[in-house]
């Protein structure tokens, strides 16, 4: 679904990525690990559109390049970033509801919202609050229930445990599973590098901009030489 080819991006003057490349096939869930400042946001960023690069990105056999954020996103491809970036003052209902804004139009662009509700029964009970007034966890549902309603074919996902209680971890993790089980591809960056390797499929491990190694999630798991040498572990 997604080909990545000698992939370089510089991010705020910084060169972030060195021919990186990678592919992610449609139905995994795909992890990028490794230090931080390794470059795996702006990797999830620079597939969006959201950073200017060198290289190739093909997605669903047809180039990325010079194609706008918001037409990567039409085509299928949606972020959820780092920090979440709600709308605060906005209630929840309505932060969801502009999750369907490309869609507009489309007689069923409110469809997801059913299954939205399924994965995070926690929103539909919290519909007229306003975001701001979310924990950090339901907050998170909310930043994925809000991509969701776009009908991603790939969704990309930066640090989605961070600044969430230990206990609310665990559902944002299952309910990742769950999304891939729908047939939605996942491609995840995230901090808690044992439990995203436990639920991913296979992983890359990223290191000062550079893909140092790559293969099944559960074999570099059980790597300890790899755990050490790149993920601090």
């Amino acid at each position: 679904m997604l080909r990545i080819e000698g992939l370089s991006a510089a991010y705020r003057g910084l060169k972030a990525l060195q021919g990186v490349s990678m592919e992610v096939r449609k139905g995994e869930i795909v992890a990028v690990v490794g230090a931080n400042g390794a470059g795996k946001s702006t990797l999830l960023k620079s597939i969006a559109g959201q950073v200017a690069t060198e290289g190739e990105i093909v997605f669903d056999g047809a180039s990325l390049r010079r194609v706008a954020a918001h037409d990567i996103a039409r085509r299928g491809v949606c972020l959820v970033p780092e920090g979440r970036r709600l709308f605060p003052r906005l209630s929840v209902e309505d932060n969801l509801r502009l999750g369907a804004y490309a869609r507009r139009g489309e007689a069923n662009r409110f469809k997801p919202l059913d299954f939205v509700f399924t994965l995070f029964p926690r929103l539909k009970e919290r519909l007229g609050q306003r975001a701001e007034t979310l924990s950090g966890g339901e907050q998170q549902m909310l930043a994925i229930g809000r991509a969701l309603m776009t009908q991603p074919r790939l969704l990309m996902l930066d640090e989605p445990s961070q600044g969430i209680m230990p206990r609310l971890v665990d559902d944002i993790l299952a309910a990742i599973t769950r999304i891939r089980d729908t047939g939605v591809t996942v491609l995840l960056v995230e901090q808690r590098l044992a439990e995203a390797l436990e639920i991913s499929d296979r992983a890359y491990v990223l290191q000062t901009g550079r893909v140092v190694m790559s293969g099944a999630a559960a074999d570099i798991a059980a790597d300890s030489a790899v755990r050490q040498a790149y993920l601090g572990l």
